[in-house]
C-alpha cells in the first residue's frame, strides 16, 4: 500500500502559503502603526494600546490575565508598551522575508492569545477574528511557510548540511 502525505505541495499552494504568510506580515506591520512611542496611549482620555490593554481588565476574559494585566503590565505600562512594538515589528518583519517563520508563527499564535484575552469581550468585537489570527499562525507554522519564496526556503538546506546546536536551532525555527 502506498503512503500518503496530507500535503502534497505543488507551484500553486507554495504561492498561495507565501501570500497567506505575506498577508499576515502586512497585519502586524499595519497594527504597529498605532502603538506610538513614548506613552503608546497613555493619558486622559486613555487611547491606542493602553485602551486596549485596559479592555483586558474592564472586560474579562480569563481571571488570572486580567490579574496580570492589572497588577503587572498597567504598573509597568512604557516597558510593556516597548516590549509589544518590538515583538509586533519582528514578526511583521521576519513573516515578510520569512525567516525563522516557524518560530516567528509561535511567537504569532502567543501574541494572538494575549490579544484575545485582552478585547475578546470588549464591546463589538467579533470573536471570529482572534481565532482566525490564531489559526492562521498555526497554519503558517505547520506549513513551514518561509520555504515558500521566502528566506527560509533559501538556507534552509544550507543549516542543514552544518553541523552544531546554532545551526540545528536555525533549522528547526525556519
Amino acid at each position: 500500500m502506498k503512503a500518503t502525505t496530507p500535503f502534497a505541495p505543488s507551484r500553486l499552494s507554495g504561492w498561495l502559503i507565501a501570500a497567506a504568510r505575506i498577508g499576515v506580515a502586512l497585519m502586524w506591520i499595519d497594527n504597529v502603526s498605532w502603538k506610538t512611542p513614548p506613552g503608546f496611549g497613555e493619558g486622559d482620555p486613555p487611547s491606542t494600546l493602553y485602551r486596549w490593554t485596559l479592555n483586558g481588565v474592564e472586560y474579562e476574559v480569563l481571571a488570572p490575565w486580567a490579574w496580570f494585566i492589572d497588577t503587572v503590565v498597567v504598573p509597568n505600562f512604557t516597558v510593556f508598551g516597548w516590549l509589544v512594538l518590538a515583538l509586533e515589528a519582528s514578526l511583521g518583519a521576519f513573516l515578510l522575508i520569512g525567516l525563522f517563520t516557524r518560530l516567528f508563527a509561535l511567537l504569532g499564535v502567543v501574541q494572538s492569545l494575549a490579544i484575545t484575552f485582552s478585547a475578546l469581550n470588549a464591546p463589538h468585537e467579533w470573536y471570529w477574528a482572534y481565532l482566525l489570527m490564531i489559526l492562521i499562525h498555526l497554519l503558517l507554522f505547520a506549513t513551514a511557510a518561509g520555504r515558500y519564496g521566502g528566506m527560509d526556503g533559501v538556507m534552509h538546506s544550507h543549516w542543514g548540511h552544518r553541523g552544531g546546536r546554532l545551526h540545528r536551532l536555525m533549522k528547526a525555527a525556519s
